[in-house]
């Protein structure tokens, strides 16, 4: 993604698919172990331009307190203005449609550089390492943004994205990234 070193999209467009599991974390009291989330955006143009829209779906193994939590955050405002993606992205959508609570299928590899979730009737998204395409061996490649807003650091990879409904997206050998995180208010850390 060439956002990633503030330039604008190959495509003119920008499109995404992300889902996340919270391996450790709270929102006030409530806890977010184990929660999982899934979103697909979409801009007509570059992010900063906005006019975005974004689907949130919940997984149906949360509970309704997870979900307000999760909501809340998403919704970026609980952020400093700017220092979360949920903030900066949250700022450049214009359409939000219905949250959805359903079953997400969730798994990361950080071994091998390998991921995948999928949502039934939604989405289908996988992840692996780029390949050479000389040797065809894996071609690993690590991003560091010391002040991003997203991640500090995130293994770039090769994904497959399939997905129907409000926001369509469609793509083979795309842009993926693959990071563990620590979130906070104020910004990814560490």
């Amino acid at each position: 993604c060439p956002c990633q070193f503030n330039s604008l999209p190959t495509h003119g467009d920008c499109r995404a698919g992300v889902a996340m599991r919270i391996d450790e974390g709270h929102f006030g009291d409530v806890s977010l172990d184990g929660a999982h989330w899934a979103a697909m955006f979409a801009w007509p143009k570059a992010i900063h331009e906005g006019n975005g829209e974004a689907l949130i779906i919940l997984d149906e193994g949360t509970s309704e307190a997870q979900r307000e939590a999760l909501l809340a955050i998403l919704s970026g405002e609980t952020s400093t203005p700017g220092a979360t993606m949920f903030s900066v992205f949250a700022s450049t959508l214009t359409r939000m449609h219905e949250t959805v609570v359903a079953p997400i299928r969730f798994e990361a590899d950080f071994d091998s550089w390998h991921g995948e979730f999928s949502v039934p009737g939604y989405i289908d998204a996988k992840a692996a390492p780029i390949t050479n395409p000389v040797s065809g061996e894996s071609h690993r490649a690590k991003v560091t943004l010391p002040g991003g807003f997203e991640y500090r650091e995130a293994e770039f990879v090769s994904s497959r994205t399939s997905a129907k409904g409000p926001i369509p997206l469609d793509w083979t050998d795309g842009h993926g990234h693959l990071c563990m995180l620590h979130m906070t208010p104020n910004g990814p850390v560490g």
